[in-house]
């Protein structure tokens, strides 16, 4: 509990730099582009449009009276939040070795500040997928704006502070050990197959089934979809499954990072 309150006591002293750090990640990302900002709405409508050419024209998927637009979109866009804050973070620590040996900061400020970095363009990519919600689909594959939309913000800020924890681990993990900027690029495509991101898991077996819903990016885009295409409440397993895999995964990046942060300088 100690040391939760110091890391939020030290994130309010350092909100300034965390600020400056997020400011110079949108500056990199978008030098030179004429479009700049306006990527981060565009990227998701054309990558929905290929998606939904090859999966619902070349291999013809269909799901019975649910909008696939929107229920490919909102995998997607969850998913490749989830997909880039992990890699950023995970290579925060080693890219701002140089910046960590000239004044102290409190190193977990870097993966935190990508997290927080792709979190913004998260929110923006929203905003095309409200337009998919609204303006596709007809009779009972149209989806409607509900009362359950509230329940959104706790979701999205469940599978954050998941990607945070997650983004620590790997941050300590890759400092040691290199490889893991390799690795982890195959353990995401496994991961994304593993995630009914383009199809339905009822076309799976029962028994797999089983296994798949034990993956937290399962329970997160299911939540979702609950409340978008279906305006119900999500199964309340959904959702305390929800904050039990955020706040395991949270604690244990805490405590692997705090645990191994002073030997950062001798392997970097």
């Amino acid at each position: 509990m100690k040391t939760i309150k110091n890391i939020f006591a030290n994130f309010k002293r350092y909100s300034f730099l965390m600020q400056q750090l997020v400011s110079r990640d949108f500056k990199v990302k978008y030098k030179r582009s004429v479009l700049g900002i306006l990527w981060s709405l565009l990227y998701p409508v054309l990558m929905m449009i290929v998606m939904a050419i090859v999966f619902s024209q070349m291999f013809n998927m269909r799901m019975e009276g649910v909008n696939y637009l929107v229920y490919l979109m909102t995998g997607l866009v969850m998913f490749n939040y989830f997909n880039e804050a992990s890699n950023l973070a995970m290579t925060s620590v080693v890219t701002n070795f140089t910046l960590m040996t000239k004044v102290y900061i409190p190193k977990y400020i870097f993966p935190i500040s990508k997290c927080l970095f792709v979190g913004i363009n998260f929110l923006l990519t929203l905003i095309p997928l409200l337009f998919v919600i609204l303006f596709t689909g007809s009779g009972a594959t149209k989806c409607d704006i509900n009362i359950y939309y509230l329940i959104l913000p706790y979701i999205f800020l469940c599978m954050f502070l998941f990607t945070v924890g997650l983004g620590l681990l790997l941050a300590t993990i890759s400092v040691f050990l290199r490889d893991m900027f390799y690795i982890y690029g195959i353990i995401l495509t496994i991961w994304q197959y593993f995630t009914p991101i383009f199809y339905d898991i009822q076309m799976l077996p029962t028994k797999l089934q089983a296994i798949f819903k034990l993956n937290p990016l399962y329970v997160f885009i299911t939540s979702a979809r609950e409340i978008i295409l279906f305006s119900k409440m999500p199964d309340p397993y959904l959702l305390v499954s929800s904050g039990v895999f955020a706040i395991g995964m949270l604690l244990i990046g805490i405590y692997f990072f705090r645990k191994k942060q002073d030997q950062f300088i001798y392997h970097i």
